[in-house]
């Protein structure tokens, strides 16, 4: 400890109460004007940015402070702002490629083509990347496109541009972007001759596919599939066009070599499922089975599909199980559960599925609706019409107008012997969609199969014949109209047709109700048989087994 006590000033005040500090104002102080201009960028009030910048370039030795404030200006389209701010940096002590490229976009503005194109040139003269990459960002700001497409193909010809293949491909892309489509073609087939790689021979060959030269474009993929067959954007490209033109096994083949992921998967069993390829719908299948669990994983969909695809509907329901209810298609997938679960004979299981989405979606009038329809279709799908039509009326709460859903509704009465309800909503349905050719069918063939009205029922069905002759339902329903009518020659003939082109239970149970009244019994024991072995349980054919 000192000896002796400090001795204090005459005033008894301490030093720091004497001491003067000079403070700038507003206009003055660099750092205040900086802050507030960065404010104002981050309300998007650029002007009040470039402003604050721009003062503050004054009083800053920074170039990056005036460079910031020239960028602004010219952001801006303010010619004056920038000219004064560009004086600034290049005092400063600019960079030369800086300058050119401020003083071009300053020329473009102002509708100089000439000195734009003068700087233009002097900043790529030294030909780097980065003076490139300089060159297309100030055409791309260009408010005038076609004055920026004359430039660029001034400018950015086959002899100036580097040696590099990305500022090749960003020219054809500038081109492209800028409507110069002959020019941008023009650099990228230079560009997949000179660097043979799979981006440029991949790009040149979208332009070509662009412009609808196809066979130019398949050959251009072939290639750059062929550079780098890990490619797997190339071989998405290549397997898209191929299968545009017709050629879905190519471009399967095409997907099924190199990596996978769930995009390839996904569209190889797109490709394979058109041409309704069992073998190859089979090795996807096994292959994405045991593909990486990431793949597998984003994958439970489509796997639940396939499944479904080859006949192995526990299979389907199993992986179907898995999807994520975070997941774009789990809405889907739990439809597809619930119709797999009743086509396995667990009808119970299925309505409890539908009843638990129901419940999860219940704030979601749409979905509910959606879902009463499935329930409905489910119960339709199982012979239970009266618990179909019961559940077509609870979707129809949501809007008793929609279309589909009475129709729906209309069938499911016709099948459960409600005559009169089922023409009430197939007539409803006429009245919204007066020219739907289904509905003119379903109640021309409502009132046929009960024998009833049949002078309307032979206007909707000469009607509905008439638009759609080759349609096997139509036809069947207009056979067993001329059944009802007594004309026994025309009904066999109209049946006989409708059963070549689609065997259907119920087809062939009024075909053999016809061949019968023909005295036909040999044909119409072979059709029944026939037709049982689609439906054993099918209640028309049951209904005529006493009389064979």
């Amino acid at each position: 400890m000192p000896t002796k006590t400090a001795q204090r000033p005459a005033d008894g005040k301490q030093p720091l109460h004497t001491l003067s500090v000079a403070t700038p104002d507003a206009d003055h102080d660099v750092a205040a004007l900086l802050m507030q201009a960065e404010f104002a960028l981050g309300k998007g009030d650029l002007r009040a940015a470039q402003k604050g910048y721009a003062k503050a370039s004054q009083l800053s030795s920074d170039p990056k402070v005036a460079e910031r404030a020239v960028g602004l200006a010219l952001a801006l389209h303010d010619s004056a702002a920038a000219q004064q701010a560009l004086a600034r940096w290049k005092a400063l002590g600019a960079d030369e490629a800086g300058l050119q490229r401020a003083r071009a976009q300053i020329a473009l503005d102002q509708g100089r083509t000439e000195d734009a194109q003068k700087a233009l040139m002097a900043l790529t003269e030294r030909g780097s990347k980065q003076d490139w990459q300089r060159f297309g960002k100030v055409l791309l700001g260009a408010r005038d496109a076609a004055q920026a497409g004359q430039l660029l193909e001034k400018i950015a010809t086959p002899q100036r541009l580097p040696k590099d293949e990305l500022a090749w491909l960003a020219m054809s892309e500038l081109g492209q972007k800028l409507g110069r489509y002959a020019y941008a073609q023009q650099i990228a087939d230079i560009a997949a001759e000179r660097f043979r790689s799979s981006q440029t021979y991949a790009w040149a060959a979208q332009l070509h596919a662009q412009r609808g030269e196809d066979q130019k474009a398949l050959a251009l993929y072939a290639k750059a599939v062929s550079a780098s067959p890990q490619d797997l954007d190339a071989r998405m490209a290549y397997a898209g066009l191929l299968a545009k033109n017709g050629d879905n096994q190519g471009a399967e083949r095409v997907l099924a070599k190199g990596p996978q992921n769930s995009r390839s998967f996904a569209a190889r069993a797109a490709f394979a499922a058109r041409t309704k390829d069992l073998p190859a719908l089979k090795r996807i299948y096994g292959e994405l089975r045991k593909a990486p669990d990431d793949v597998r994983e984003s994958s439970y969909y489509l796997l639940g599909q396939l499944a479904s695809l080859l006949d192995k509907p526990q299979e389907a329901v199993d992986w179907l199980a898995k999807v994520p209810s975070g997941d774009e298609h789990a809405f889907d997938a739990g439809v597809r559960r619930a119709v797999l679960l009743q086509q396995l004979g667990k009808p119970a299981q299925a309505h409890a599925l539908v009843k638990r989405m129901r419940d999860d979606h219940a704030d979601k009038a749409d979905v509910v609706q959606r879902l009463d329809q499935v329930d409905a279709e489910l119960y339709m799908r199982g012979g239970d019409y009266a618990k179909a039509a019961v559940a077509y009326t609870r979707a129809l709460s949501a809007d008793k107008h929609d279309a589909e859903l009475l129709y729906g509704r209309g069938l499911a009465y016709a099948e459960a012997g409600d005559i009169d309800a089922a023409v009430a909503d197939l007539r409803a349905v006429l009245r919204l969609k007066p020219d739907d050719i289904n509905a003119v069918n379903a109640l021309g063939y409502t009132l046929v199969d009960a024998n009833r009205d049949l002078d309307q029922a032979e206007k909707l069905l000469t009607r509905a014949h008439a638009a759609q002759p080759d349609d096997p339902s139509i036809t069947d329903s207009w056979g067993w109209l001329q059944y009802r009518l007594g004309h026994l020659d025309k009904a066999e003939a109209a049946l006989q047709e409708s059963w070549k082109k689609r065997p259907d239970p119920e087809v062939g149970a009024h075909l053999v109700q016809v061949l019968l009244d023909l005295g036909k019994r040999t044909q119409a024991g072979e059709v029944y048989r026939d037709a049982l072995k689609l439906d054993p349980d099918n209640r028309h054919l049951l209904a005529l087994k006493g009389k064979l």
